[in-house]
């Protein structure tokens, strides 16, 4: 296939991903979980998402078809591919400076040798199933030489690309997750709301026995050197149900009908389960050392839902901050700007608020899904989170 054929598939694929984008936005907006009374501190920005964060672009692709029996290569697919572009897509050489934490290291996110050496990353964070990650990978590549050719030319890349199991509901082994995919969800990128629950890379994902997948928020934070935001975006995949906590409610241990897992016999859905990917973004002028803490307080956000990071599961954080353009360039002495690390703690606040944010929406936003050999995952119901946080007398006033 010629380069021209390919770019108009590529924009073809990326007009229907559009259009169905569009159909949705149409439709009445789902609620999330502050429209449902959950009682969160701090302050969002105006989208509560990663995107409040200038300049950061999601995109997202999903893929479902098929239904019944497992056929490996056929079906059924429950799957996808989430794309973070830290400066969108008009500055791919202007890289950010970065920093990674791992809380439990059975998972992958690849590039990050590199950002720890570094303190930089250049490129988007992509995030899919474990099996997709290397076409992933190799995408970011191919999409940026073919895109930014001019200025990629003569450089070599390492993408950041992280992934959790759909492999209970997606025929993960079957390799549905394409390089044409990856284009779209990087040429689709966009600011403003995201879409959650069951879109892209966490489209087959399961949280706490319910359905889970992507969900996002963010944090206004004060600093003497001005207003800044911390946002966050989750692939979640992990917890059992009775571990479950909202709001300091125990709504998994309320809720204990339907467990996904429930009937499962299989070795590595027994007491252990994960994982879950966090991608941090932030304005704030931080260094490479500094965005490694900031990543390591994610963690408490995951803590404040119940999670406590089991023994098969990948519980991988990475931070970014878009402050201080061209700290990558390789002529001249860059002009840096850095928070002291005294005045810290409200962002570290800020994550672990977003972070458990991000996940309660991605729970509310999921809606049962029925997979691989008609395995059904139940969605958080709402009716009833509600009426359990009353009964707790956590009920926020709408």
């Amino acid at each position: 296939m010629n380069k021209s054929l390919s770019i108009i598939l590529r924009v073809c694929v990326g007009l229907l991903v559009l259009d169905w984008s569009a159909g949705v936005q149409a439709a009445a907006p789902k609620p999330r979980a502050r429209d449902l009374g959950v009682p969160f501190t701090g302050k969002p920005g105006p989208w509560n998402a990663i995107t409040d964060v200038p300049g950061v672009e999601v995109g997202e692709v999903t893929l479902i078809s098929g239904a019944g029996k497992h056929q490996r290569g056929i079906g059924p697919v429950r799957t996808g591919v989430t794309a973070i572009l830290p400066r969108g897509k008009s500055a791919p050489t202007d890289a950010v400076f970065a920093g990674w934490f791992t809380l439990n290291g059975n998972g992958e996110m690849t590039g990050t040798t590199w950002v720890d050496e570094s303190g930089l990353m250049f490129g988007p964070v992509m995030i899919t199933n474990t099996e997709s990650v290397g076409v992933v990978r190799d995408a970011v590549i191919g999409w940026s030489l073919e895109r930014y050719r001019v200025d990629l030319s003569d450089t070599w890349q390492l993408p950041v690309v992280a992934e959790t199991s759909d492999d209970w509901l997606n025929d993960m082994d079957g390799f549905h997750v394409k390089p044409e995919h990856a284009f779209t969800a990087l040429d689709t990128a966009k600011s403003g709301p995201v879409a959650e629950g069951n879109v892209g890379g966490g489209t087959g994902m399961i949280c706490y026995e319910f359905k889970g997948g992507t969900g996002t928020a963010s944090r206004t934070v004060a600093d003497e050197s001005g207003p800044y935001v911390v946002g966050v975006l989750v692939q979640s995949n992990f917890g059992r149900r009775e571990q479950l906590t909202i709001a300091g409610v125990p709504v998994g241990q309320e809720i204990s009908y339907d467990k996904a897992y429930e009937a499962s016999t299989r070795p590595h859905h027994g007491n252990d389960t994960g994982s879950i990917i966090v991608v941090v973004a932030t304005n704030a002028p931080f260094l490479p050392h500094q965005l490694k803490r900031l990543a390591r307080r994610a963690a408490m956000g995951i803590a404040r839902t119940g999670g406590t990071a089991s023994n098969s599961s990948g519980e991988i954080f990475i931070a970014f901050s878009t402050a201080n353009s061209g700290a990558g360039s390789a002529t001249g002495v860059p002009a840096l700007k850095m928070i002291p690390n005294d005045r810290m703690t409200p962002f570290f606040q800020a994550t672990a608020e977003a972070t458990e944010e991000a996940i309660v929406n991605a729970l509310v936003a999921a809606e049962t899904m029925t997979g691989v050999d008609d395995r059904r995952v139940i969605a958080l119901p709402h009716d009833r989170l509600v009426a359990l946080l009353a009964k707790y007398n956590r009920l926020a006033a709408h």
